[in-house]
């Protein structure tokens, strides 16, 4: 039986994840992919791959397509760090501004409209485009920024613009932990490699066993390619979880109720998970 193939994005939020998977020798088991977090659901879908973290809106709009592994995500219950906006104004004060939300996330894209829709009572206009700051705020009044663009920005910040955490805006909003990315499996695969499946699932909860008692080894290897400190990238992983017990759970069910209701999910599926459901 060929190994399975398993995506991997590459962002600073997951490599205390891999981290653990090639100090346990787990990849020789598993074929691992590299891949933006935009393009892994449609790798997914299309076959190329056979589980993969995957943006949470993603998995909502194509869960006929996938069940989802039980016991870890990308989540935050506060502030995280690394989804923010940046604002010229107050995020309340972005009534018919423009904002700029980079084309590298559509789980935070859909966060960020939450918010400022939902939360801050505001109707902005919005555009897509790449992550660049300088330009976009050169040509809108506030931009979002995800994963390690945004990191950077939370340790230096701009001078001029005022940083909002949205980890930690939804948390005060809703009282529940944010739910980012999921580790979905192809349905089929699911269903016709259940022991494969298994051993993905094994391989990545003794990963984060390893990376949770080794946060400061992790942070340490993340600041030999970096200018910022291992305290820097320690804070950052602290905030950072990988949970998906049944409080994240209820936090990605609001999450998805909040998407359909501003028009940006068609209906909110039930989050069916590999060996709890009946597929």
């Amino acid at each position: 039986m060929s190994r399975p193939r398993l995506g991997h994005i590459q962002f600073l939020n997951c490599l205390p994840l891999y981290y653990g998977l090639v100090k346990n020798d787990m990849l020789l088991e598993i074929d691992l992919v590299k891949a933006a977090p935009r393009d892994l659901a449609s790798m997914l879908r299309d076959g190329i791959l056979d589980v993969a973290p995957i943006p949470a809106i993603e998995y909502a709009r194509h869960a006929d397509d996938f069940v989802l592994l039980p016991d870890i995500a990308i989540s935050s219950h506060g502030k995280v760090q690394s989804i923010l906006l940046l604002s010229k104004q107050s995020p309340a004060t972005l009534n018919d501004a423009t904002v700029a939300l980079a084309d590298t996330s559509r789980t935070s894209q859909v966060l960020t409209r939450i918010l400022l829709e939902r939360h801050w009572n505001v109707r902005p206009a919005y555009v897509e485009m790449p992550p660049d700051l300088a330009a976009m705020m050169r040509e809108t009044d506030a931009a979002l920024l995800i994963g390690d663009d945004a990191l950077r920005a939370y340790w230096e910040p701009p001078t001029g613009l005022t940083l909002t955490d949205l980890g930690a805006e939804w948390t005060a909003w809703t009282g529940l932990p944010m739910v980012y990315a999921v580790w979905a499996v192809r349905r089929e695969f699911a269903a016709t490699s259940a022991a494969a499946v298994r051993d993905v699932a094994d391989a990545l909860s003794k990963s984060l066993t390893y990376c949770r008692s080794h946060l400061d080894e992790i942070s340490s290897y993340a600041a030999r390619w970096e200018r910022f400190s291992a305290g820097h990238f320690r804070s950052y992983f602290d905030a950072l979880h990988f949970r998906f017990e049944p409080q994240y759970r209820d936090g990605l069910t609001r999450y998805l109720a909040e998407a359909h209701g501003i028009g940006q999910l068609e209906r909110v599926p039930d989050i069916e998970v590999f060996g709890e459901d009946t597929m």
